[in-house]
Parts: C-alpha cells; sequence; structure tokens
C-alpha cells in the first residue's frame, strides 16, 4: 500500500540516512522533490505530506499546532530507521524544531542534525514579538492571499485561471496559517545536536537577526548561512540547498 504520509520519491534501500523535509504554508511535497535526484546516494529523500492535500486531499486539514505536530511526529517515527536529518522551511522549520525537542524528550532517535530555512526564532514569541510581521493571516481576505501566493509562486498560473482551484488554494493556505499561529513555544524547549539556519539576504519576513535568537536554542552546534534572494531564495538556490547541508556529507 503506498504511504500518502511519508513521500519517498526514489527508494534507496541501501541509504546511509534520511533527509526529511517539513512542508511551508501552502505548499505540498511538490517543492522538494526534485531534490532526489541531487542528493548523494547515500541519503534517501522523504518528504511529509501534511492532511488535506495530494495524497491526503481527503483528509481534514489539522486545525492546531498541536494536531500537526503529532501527525508529523508519528511519520517521522514511522520511517526513521536510519540515521536521519530533518529539514524545514518556514512554517516547516518550525516543524523541524518542535519535532526534534519532542524525540529528545521521549528518548527516541535524535536527528543528526536539524536545518531551518527562512523561519524566524520560535523563542521570540515569549518576548509578545510578532513572529511573522510581513506574512499573510489566517484573517485576510481572499484576494490578500491570493497576492501573497502569486508573488512567491506559490500558486502557478492553471490554478489562477481556474475558480475552482484557486478557493482550493486559499483554502489551504488559510488552514495551514491557522495552524501556524495556533503553535506556542514552551520555555526550556533546545535542540543538543547541530542546527544549520539558511536565510535569503532580502528576505522581509524573516527579522534581520534572526540567527541571534535561532543560536539560543542551539546547543550542539549553530552554523548560519546567507543565501542569495527572499523568503524561497532563487529558483537556482532553492534547488542547490541539499548540496548546502554539511550534515549530508556534501559540503
Amino acid at each position: 500500500m503506498r504511504d500518502t504520509t511519508v513521500v519517498r520519491p526514489k527508494r534507496k534501500p541501501d541509504a546511509r540516512r534520511i533527509l526529511f523535509c517539513l512542508g511551508f504554508c501552502g505548499g505540498g511535497t511538490g517543492a522538494y522533490l526534485p531534490w532526489a535526484a541531487a542528493l548523494p546516494e547515500d541519503t534517501e529523500l522523504a518528504v511529509i505530506c501534511y492532511p488535506g492535500r495530494e495524497g491526503r486531499f481527503t483528509e481534514e486539514f489539522a486545525e492546531t499546532w498541536e494536531e500537526l505536530v503529532q501527525d508529523s511526529l508519528s511519520a517521522v517515527r514511522s520511517a526513521a530507521d536510519r540515521p536521519y536529518v530533518l529539514f524545514g522551511h518556514s512554517l516547516g522549520g518550525w516543524m523541524a524544531f518542535d519535532l526534534a525537542v519532542r524525540i529528545k524528550e521521549s528518548g527516541g532517535r535524535a536527528p543528526d542534525a536539524v536545518v531551518v530555512s527562512s523561519a524566524n526564532s520560535p523563542r521570540r514569541q515569549l518576548d509578545g514579538h510578532d513572529m511573522w510581521p510581513n506574512s499573510p493571516r489566517a484573517a485576510h481576505s481572499d484576494v490578500l492571499l491570493v497576492e501573497w501566493m502569486t508573488s512567491f509562486g506559490l500558486i502557478p498560473q492553471h490554478a489562477l485561471d481556474d475558480p475552482d482551484l484557486r478557493e482550493m488554494a486559499v483554502d489551504l493556505m488559510r488552514a495551514d496559517l491557522q495552524v501556524r499561529d495556533s503553535f506556542r513555544f514552551r520555555p526550556g524547549s533546545a535542540v543538543d545536536v547541530p542546527l544549520q539556519l539558511f536565510t535569503g539576504l532580502t528576505d522581509e519576513v524573516v527579522e534581520p537577526n534572526t540567527a541571534d535568537h535561532w543560536r539560543e536554542l542551539a546547543q550542539g552546534g549553530f552554523r548560519h548561512d546567507v543565501l542569495p534572494g527572499s523568503h524561497f531564495y532563487t529558483p537556482q538556490v532553492w534547488a542547490s540547498l541539499p548540496g548546502r547541508i554539511p550534515a549530508l556529507g556534501v559540503v
């Protein structure tokens, strides 16, 4: 039976490690699938599909952060039968971090590293800080959500031209934003494995000093890479991200 939660585009039974990728608001597995061809031969790509999209389209969206993190935690645990790295972009960065924290708390197999891309440090929430000041909210209008998704290439032209597909894309984005905004940082949360942070040079969604705040959560080493482009970098940089992760043995 095909696994619709852990998507493996290129099976590698003899791979030494797994790269688990966790999605961003409004996204699915598609942005990560081309990475399968770029990974070293000893690394298998496994992309976590959240409820309500792609192979899990018939399921209801997660309504809270806790619901989504438990779903993702179950998926990672079911597939982590060898060393692995957690990668998450934007909302997925928080997910990768929270999964690593919870796995450590439960005494499970810890990741070799956590890689966070284009995400503000969740610890800033303790200061009453607006975690995503320049990104959309679930309460925003359909028009504003479509504008934001279009500006970052998150909605293809054929979906923009089809009212039903456009509505589905908006519903997906709004559901993910609702989950994101239900996240609550738990004081004391930190990871004791290497944490790598990617940020875009011109990204207005991520705070300029976010690396300082992420460093506070990294007890096992910290690395920060500033890359060309904005929230999703450039297409060329995005495609090259797997080759920029030392934990995969490619840098």
